[in-house]
């Protein structure tokens, strides 16, 4: 399974559960997820907007972003939906735009090779190390 593939049966998993009310499919509260940590409404909320979420949750902006992104941009994408309860996506976007404030460029090869090589295997209280150090 491609990872676009992998965000679109996520994005149809959190529509399913949100509209039986049930967790039978995605691996977070659906109901939760939807209305108060992304404000939907509960009424009118579409496949589209489950879709929004996922490219969110994905660090992507909007989902016709995530559908186009790189291969490496879609495995740091998976690797923080994944682990989205230890590894917050604001965190790691201010982690890498703190280096590239500083005048590191990385591409996003690099980014992923970060992400694999040392935030991931920090404990979920530590600090993520500065690469630049």
């Amino acid at each position: 399974m491609t990872h676009v593939e992998y965000f679109k049966l996520q994005a149809k998993n959190l529509f399913k559960d949100f509209q039986t009310k049930t967790e039978k499919h995605f691996p977070i509260d659906a109901e939760y997820l939807v209305i108060c940590e992304y404000g939907y409404d509960e009424e009118g909320f579409s496949l589209m907007n489950a879709q929004h979420i996922i490219a969110l949750m994905g660090g992507f902006d909007k989902w016709t972003t995530l559908i186009k992104a790189s291969a490496p941009e879609l495995e740091i994408a998976r690797l923080l939906f994944d682990n989205h309860e230890t590894l917050f996506v604001e965190d790691w976007h201010m982690y890498v735009a703190g280096v590239e404030r500083d005048g590191i460029a990385l591409d996003a090869e690099t980014k992923l090779q970060i992400l694999k090589q040392i935030w991931l295997n920090m404990p979920p209280e530590g600090n993520h190390p500065d690469i630049r150090l």
